[in-house]
This record gives C-alpha cells, sequence and structure tokens, in this order.
C-alpha cells in the first residue's frame, strides 16, 4: 500500500506513491494501533485564519485575505465546555494570527479569570500591525503564555520562509516582549520560541538547537528566551506546494516515513488534546482540521455539544500525514516529545 497525504489547498498532484509502509501499519506494528485518546488536557483552538503574514510553510494557506474568523457565538461555547470538562487545564489559541481576532482579548481575559493557562501562538510581527500597539501589554497583565515563532535566528534563513522584512519586525516585537518581562527567567512571563526547517528536512536536535539560539540571540540582539521549540514541517498546504514545484514531495515523505519513532508515536499530543475549528468542529488536532478528517464517529463533533468523558479514550483518526509528527525526535505544540 502507498503513502498518501492529500493536499488541503486543493491545488496539484494530491497523491505521491512513494512507500510501502502506512501509518496504520508503522504504530501496528509498535503495538499501538488503533491509537487511542487519554482525558482531554488541552482544548487548542485555531480561531481562524486570517493573517498578517503569507508564510511559506503555513499548513493552513493563511493570510491577510482569509475571511474564516471565529465569532463570539463559538468563543461562549468554549468557554461552556471549558466550564463543565473537569479536565481541560490549557487553552492554546492559534490561526492564522490569534491577536487579529476581534474577540481574541475578551476570551483570552475569559479564561485567565477561570484559572486557565493560555498559550498565545503568536508570529511576533502581527504585534507591530496598527491596533496591536499595546497587545503586548495586555499579553503580559493576563499572563498569557507566549509561543512566538521565528523561522530561524538569522535574518536571510527567517525572510526566505515569511518574507523580506519580516525578520527585523520580529526581532522589535521581540524586544518589546523581554522589555515587560517576558523571557527575563524571573517574572514568570513565559517565553518560547517556535522555530522549523527552512526546506525538505527534519529539524536538529532541540536541545543543541535552544543553547545555540539562546547564545546568539543575546550575543547579537541583547534578546532572551525560556526555551525552544523544533517542529517538523507538515507536507500540507504551502509547503506541500514548494516541495511538489521544488522536486522534493517523494523525497520529504520517504524521509519521514524512514524516520518514524515509536517513542514519538506513543507521545503524539492528540492523546492529550482537542482541536476546535473556527466554525465550532472538533478534529483530534490541527492538522487533521486542516484535512477535514472528523473525529471518531462514536464521539461529540462540535464545541457545543463537548463532552470531555466521552472524548477521553477515543479512537485517534490517523493517515499518513501522522508521520510528520512521529518522525526523529517527533513533533508537537510542545517541541519534540521522544
Amino acid at each position: 500500500m502507498s503513502v498518501t497525504i492529500s493536499n488541503p489547498s486543493g491545488s496539484g498532484a494530491c497523491d505521491a506513491p512513494v512507500h510501502d509502509r502506512t501509518f496504520d501499519r508503522a504504530i501496528g506494528e509498535c503495538g499501538l494501533w488503533p491509537l487511542t485518546a487519554g482525558s482531554v488536557e488541552t482544548l487548542q483552538i485555531n480561531v481562524g485564519r486570517l493573517c498578517n503574514q503569507g508564510c511559506r510553510h503555513c499548513h493552513w494557506d493563511a493570510g491577510p485575505t482569509r475571511t474564516e474568523v471565529m465569532s463570539k457565538r463559538i468563543f461562549m461555547a468554549c468557554l461552556a465546555a471549558l466550564d463543565k470538562s473537569g479536565t481541560v487545564t490549557t487553552v492554546d489559541l492559534t490561526g492564522g494570527a490569534p491577536e487579529l481576532n476581534p474577540h481574541f482579548r475578551w476570551f483570552v481575559t475569559e479564561c485567565r479569570q477561570r484559572g486557565l493557562r493560555v498559550i498565545d501562538r503568536c508570529n511576533l510581527t502581527v504585534l507591530l500591525e496598527p491596533g496591536q500597539e499595546d497587545t503586548v501589554q495586555f499579553l503580559a497583565s493576563e499572563r498569557v503564555e507566549i509561543a512566538a515563532s521565528l523561522p530561524h535566528l538569522r535574518e536571510p534563513n527567517s525572510d526566505r520562509q515569511r518574507g523580506v522584512g519580516t525578520f527585523r519586525k520580529s526581532i522589535e516585537a521581540f524586544r518589546k516582549l523581554n522589555d515587560v518581562g517576558y523571557g527575563d527567567g524571573r517574572s514568570g512571563l513565559r517565553l518560547v520560541l517556535v522555530t522549523n526547517p527552512g526546506g525538505a528536512y527534519l529539524p536538529g536536535s532541540q536541545k543543541s538547537l535552544e543553547s545555540e539560539w539562546k547564545r546568539e540571540l543575546e550575543r547579537l540582539y541583547g534578546l532572551h528566551f525560556d526555551a525552544l521549540h523544533c517542529l517538523t514541517n507538515m507536507p500540507l498546504g504551502r509547503f506541500r506546494l514548494w516541495l511538489e514545484s521544488s522536486g522534493n514531495l517523494a523525497l520529504y515523505l520517504d524521509r519521514l516515513v524512514d524516520a518514524f519513532n515509536p517513542k514519538a508515536a506513543a507521545n503524539v499530543m492528540c492523546r492529550h488534546l482537542v482541536s476546535v475549528g473556527w466554525d465550532g468542529r472538533l478534529f483530534d488536532c490541527d492538522f487533521n482540521q486542516a484535512l477535514e478528517i472528523p473525529l471518531d464517529k462514536s464521539v461529540s463533533s462540535t464545541i457545543t455539544d463537548f463532552d470531555a468523558r466521552g472524548l477521553a479514550g477515543r479512537r485517534i483518526m490517523t493517515g499518513d500525514h501522522c508521520f510528520g509528527c512521529t518522525a526523529g525526535c517527533g513533533s508537537s505544540c510542545r517541541g519534540t516529545v521522544a
């Protein structure tokens, strides 16, 4: 059987047979099939695809012209789900650029008043956009954890993914975060940098890269952060289109399959996470959401009928794109997992 990974962008060839090992076969060989979930500890909410950037590696094809934005009605349903969950301790906000959603601040405040840990997956440059002048102060006042994406610590490499000039804007926004105490190791304002490779290869050692990044960002710019998370690029969206156009698709898919790690598979983030789409539909993860792979039919499918107890123990809907989260040291929203 061939590895096939669908392209949610709807353009280009969607299937690329490159290997005779499917993901289900791989997890079966290590005794993990079917992959099942534990208790739901994190509600990851994709608040929409509107973004001030159009990054080459984006699996959502997010950008300034996207109109999919979560409504206040869906946000209120998320709060109701959180109130009755009994197990969720973390709210992980992603997009797009979460800060551009008009209900972002209200929702963050509501979550923090409930004592929940809130993570903002920030692209940094959005903090310099008109109307965002006091966003850094707001995030600090609510003690929101920042997971800030920065493709590379060198300007040319970073701009190659995000566009000319974005690295310098990122550094300026980074400095604003440092100025209010983020990343200083004392304030409790946690700043995590999130990086991903610029080509058709796997991330390097997270521990080694973190040491290098801390040393170089301090030396070059006087900047500080708490931790570095290394993510594997998923062969979806714009990154898949680049793989196709550059002739790297088959090579990259092969590389992911060959690097399958059972330990990473046992620790994938979807085992304790549920992903909420901008329209309120539920998924096992943000990637399944991008691919329109719904939850198992036996469990609740929308945030309005959210049932944390019922979602625990569900079968996770897997596909060959899951090799992206289980290759090498693994990849999750918490960085490497093996």
